[in-house]
């Protein structure tokens, strides 16, 4: 069994997109969390889906967790 490494999902870029790296891998870039989880299936982790995503202890989410996907670009609150 391979050791699991933990993921960093960084902050969303201008157009939505996060980079995602393990280690020193970098993964892709993902624009939700189906992407992250096609990532994770990828590297292994074959049960990983968009709930798996969300609630797992493994990824590490800078900028925003599973639900940050669009940069604030003009400060609207709403």
């Amino acid at each position: 069994m391979a050791s699991v490494k933990p993921v960093v999902v960084y902050p969303p870029a201008v157009d939505g997109g996060r980079r995602v790296r393990v280690d020193d891998q970098f993964l892709g870039i993902a624009y939700g969390p189906l992407d992250i989880a096609e990532f994770l299936r990828r590297a292994g982790i074959e049960d990983a889906d968009e709930a798996y995503v969300a609630a797992t202890g493994l990824i590490e989410w800078r900028g925003g967790g599973p639900g940050a996907w669009a940069a604030d670009r003009d400060g609207d609150s709403a």
